[in-house]
């Protein structure tokens, strides 16, 4: 996996169970539709907690991180396909 650590522009849905759902993002001026969920995990680091989320779009694997502190987004790598 190419490593990034680029901040994003996502959108997620946040459900009544306190999940999250990253459902797409914005990289490269390119809008990129979340098809599926691999994998999910969560680590901390400091204060904040890490939300780990292995998604694919058509063509990419992708790690994506939102940090709970910050409220922030990173796209950390692309894997193409």
């Amino acid at each position: 996996m190419e490593r990034i650590s680029q901040p994003i522009r996502i959108a997620a849905i946040f459900t009544p169970d306190r999940q999250i759902r990253p459902v797409w993002f914005d990289w490269n001026n390119r809008k990129h539709t979340i098809v599926e969920t691999c994998y999910f995990w969560k680590e901390k680091n400091g204060n904040a907690t890490l939300f780990h989320f292995s998604v694919r779009d058509e063509g990419a694997l992708y790690e994506l991180i939102y940090n709970t502190t910050e409220q922030s987004w990173t796209l950390d790598g692309i894997e193409v396909t």
